[in-house]
């Protein structure tokens, strides 16, 4: 079986390279050169454009910023849909709009190639020591064909529905970990600005009911002042468009998710847009005047 991989960015250079070291045969493609050459270095080969990708390839992986990227690389002139057999299936683990997802499944039946779309949980770190979580949408035979090769990147891999369901699942998981942070940040200021030390508030909470994931890898990157970015704002904002836009398709209300949007706004336009989203903290510290550190 030989695996296609489009986009080596900061999620997909090292979930190709847990492709390869789980034997899988790849072939990769990017605008960036150094990444593709970082790829051939550890074992993969390359191709020019999408249509050459899946013309050698069973089943292709796309891991790009969103749904107009997907339509283009997938849908466009030397697309995925040009190249690629009849039985052929993509993966799309890109975290797009479920409407998007559905629309180019629909393109891609019309020449006999299933689709996945398989949007990921986790950040860089997660990608490295492939123990992502992955929420997959589609046909579930497919999905059980699919599914060692996408644990080879995963700590979980959780098949959710029909095609689009992967992506209304991501973007739940995307809502739940921008108010989140937005709690978190809210909870450390309050208590910086009262004089108690952050890191003790820290330590006493985090085995409580206050406790989270998101708490123990976003409080420690606040208090050091640590905003390199495992995951964007410019990324989440786009999520959380995604799910104001779908929230809005299917009469569902979202003022939590709304307001974080706002603050979310609010530091890209502080130029802050490539910070990691635990500098929503940011936000709140502009509000109060104080700086949450150790």
């Amino acid at each position: 079986m030989k695996i296609g991989f489009i986009g080596l960015g900061i999620m997909g250079k090292p979930m190709s390279k847990n492709l390869l070291k789980a034997g899988y045969s790849l072939v990769v493609m990017d605008r960036n050169q150094d990444a593709i050459q970082e790829l051939v270095a550890a074992g993969a080969e390359s191709a020019e454009t999408p249509k050459a990708v899946a013309a050698l390839s069973d089943i292709i992986i796309t891991m790009l910023p969103n749904s107009p990227q997907v339509k283009e690389v997938v849908l466009g002139e030397n697309g995925v849909i040009e190249g690629a057999k009849a039985g052929s299936i993509v993966i799309d683990m890109s975290s797009i709009a479920p409407l998007a997802s559905r629309e180019i499944s629909l393109a891609l039946a019309q020449k006999q190639v299933a689709m996945l779309d398989a949007p990921v949980s986790g950040g860089e770190p997660k990608a490295i020591d492939g123990t992502l979580s992955v929420m997959v949408g589609g046909d579930k035979e497919v999905f059980d064909g699919c599914f060692d090769v996408m644990k080879s990147m995963a700590g979980s891999v959780v098949h959710t529905g029909d095609i689009g369901a992967g992506n209304v699942t991501k973007l739940a998981n995307q809502v739940i970990v921008a108010l989140n942070i937005a709690a978190m940040s809210e909870a450390l200021v309050l208590a910086t600005k009262a004089g108690v030390d952050p890191n003790l508030v820290f330590q006493a909470i985090r085995g409580g009911l206050a406790g989270s994931t998101v708490l123990e890898a976003k409080a420690p990157m606040v208090m050091d002042r640590n905003f390199k970015p495992g995951f964007r704002i410019d990324l989440h904002i786009k999520d959380l468009a995604n799910a104001l836009d779908t929230s809005h398709s299917v009469g569902a209300q979202l003022p939590l998710t709304a307001a974080v949007m706002e603050m979310m706004q609010a530091l890209k336009a502080d130029g802050m847009g490539t910070a990691d989203h635990s500098a929503l903290a940011c936000y709140y510290e502009k509000l109060a005047k104080v700086e949450v550190t150790r």
